[in-house]
């Protein structure tokens, strides 16, 4: 990958990492729920998650699925099922004490990366922009990205996590952690609309 390109490659990256959607939210909840070193293993699922899936995009398996309305249906439909268990189960949580079990940890955030639209999308867009058919075998591309994905998001998803634990130390009321967990959970029924629609 040249240098300018790579500088597209990271101004891409942060740009869909950074931005509001369904992962930094489960980031910011796991992180008022669970605190900060407690929220990472759920931020580096997340990362891998991105990171695997945008490897096996490139390698194809992303455009086979874009070319299937059917099979985007069906990855739409799954993401917004989940999203909304996930909201209504946000929603539902008692005292961040008891919260805490509750929110996603490693393999759930990288799991539903699978499942995220929003991934689909920015894996794909990232593919197409940025595999070159010059540069070399689409293996050697794809762990490439893969890499560069995973250490880019990392730090775009931490200020989510740490807005959460920052969060935590305020949230001590039982009043104020379910204002809390329903302004989340409203944030993640709001994906599903957007998702749908």
């Amino acid at each position: 990958m040249s240098t300018q390109q790579l500088v597209a490659f990271v101004a891409f990256t942060v740009a869909a990492a950074a931005t509001p959607g369904p992962s930094n939210t489960l980031l910011a909840t796991a992180g008022a729920q669970r605190g900060l070193l407690r929220g990472l293993p759920a931020l580096v699922g997340a990362s891998a998650g991105m990171g695997t899936l945008i490897s096996v995009v490139t390698l194809g398996l992303g455009t086979v699925i874009l070319e299937s309305p059917l099979l985007v249906m069906v990855v739409r439909v799954c993401g917004a099922a989940f999203l909304s268990w996930l909201a209504w189960r946000t929603a539902t949580t008692g005292h961040l004490a008891s919260a805490h079990d509750r929110s996603p940890g490693f393999w759930a955030m990288a799991a539903f990366q699978w499942i995220n639209p929003k991934a689909w999308l920015i894996c794909a867009a990232a593919a197409a922009s940025f595999l070159d058919p010059a540069a070399g075998s689409a293996i050697g591309q794809s762990v490439e990205l893969s890499i560069l994905f995973v250490a880019i998001t990392v730090p775009c998803f931490l200020p989510w996590l740490v807005f959460g634990a920052v969060l935590q130390r305020l949230l001590h009321s039982e009043r104020a952690a379910r204002a809390f967990n329903i302004a989340m959970a409203a944030l993640l029924a709001t994906s599903v609309i957007f998702l749908i629609l």
